[in-house]
């Protein structure tokens, strides 16, 4: 595989083909990531990809997913993307489900008719990053997309057929809009209604511009108990069908699963022992993004 630069994926990619078909990410301007620091965003040559596609197909047998990396795949304009899920399709028949990351722009740039056939060639899952419901802080942030947009294009990609994971980030407001932050994103959640929700804990990298707000005091991370206090405000006001909310990150305090509704208040009642002292979190050297 030709792999260039720094290769991320969601968790639940750990055992899929990944497939790099862009290097870096089309917006890579949020103040949080120093994923693609200093990398400048562009789609792989069509002839290096098909390159990988054959590598994938001689030696990715026994692998039954294909992921799309890097930060953006979705924004490919429309015939190049089919032209990769036909050859995906073609030579990697054993593929059950291909995935990509997804923003606000990428879908915004599709067609409902666009994404509807990209669904139909193989395209499964997106993984959506809104880290905030709270207007304010996706604008602090420098996310590009307020909580409107982000809704629209959320139930966008669900009216299209896709599977919908959307990443939302406990301690991203920082202290003063802690609980605003977090109700804000549960009623964005529950009008988007993806079908997975996983809560990542902020962690701050250095050379990131929320670091340095951070360590001029500009930026307040929070404690422990205030993001898990967050994890229960977000949960409680999350209205899902029947979705997947999930806080078992590496970054993350208290790992919880829950399938809501049924295991809604379950949840609630661990998350409330835990703010009791009653349930031991991870301590700070096991934390990872």
């Amino acid at each position: 595989m030709h792999y260039e630069g720094t290769i991320i994926r969601p968790p639940s990619e750990a055992h899929s083909i990944l497939l790099q078909v862009t290097v870096g990410c089309s917006r890579n301007k949020c103040t949080f990531c120093g994923t693609y620091t200093g990398e400048r965003f562009r789609i792989k040559s069509d002839d290096v990809i098909q390159q990988d596609i054959a590598f994938a197909a001689a030696n990715c047998r026994r692998q039954r997913r294909v992921f799309l990396c890097d930060g953006d795949a979705l924004i490919i304009p429309q015939r190049r993307l089919v032209r990769i899920l036909e050859a995906i399709r073609d030579q990697l028949p054993w593929v059950t489900r291909v995935g990509s990351y997804a923003n606000a722009k990428s879908l915004q740039l599709k067609s409902p008719e666009e994404l509807k056939e990209l669904h139909r060639r193989g395209l499964g899952i997106l993984y959506m990053g809104l880290e905030s419901g709270d207007d304010a802080t996706l604008k602090r942030i420098h996310k590009g997309a307020h909580s409107g947009l982000m809704t629209a294009m959320g139930r966008k990609a669900r009216e299209a057929g896709f599977k919908l994971s959307i990443t939302v980030i406990l301690g991203i407001a920082g202290r003063e809009r802690s609980q605003i932050h977090a109700r804000e994103t549960g009623r964005v959640l529950s009008a988007i209604d993806p079908d997975y929700v996983g809560a990542l804990s902020l962690m701050l990298i250095p050379g990131t511009a929320l670091y340095d707000e951070w360590q001029s005091g500009a930026f307040s991370l929070i404690e422990p108990a205030e993001m898990l206090a967050e994890l229960r405000t977000i949960l409680a006001e999350t209205r899902l069908s029947q979705g997947l909310f999930h806080a078992n990150h590496a970054s993350n305090y208290l790992p919880i699963r829950a399938r809501l509704p049924k295991d809604k208040e379950a949840i609630l009642a661990l998350i409330d022992r835990a703010l009791a002292g009653e349930v031991a979190l991870k301590p700070e050297y096991m934390r990872a993004l």
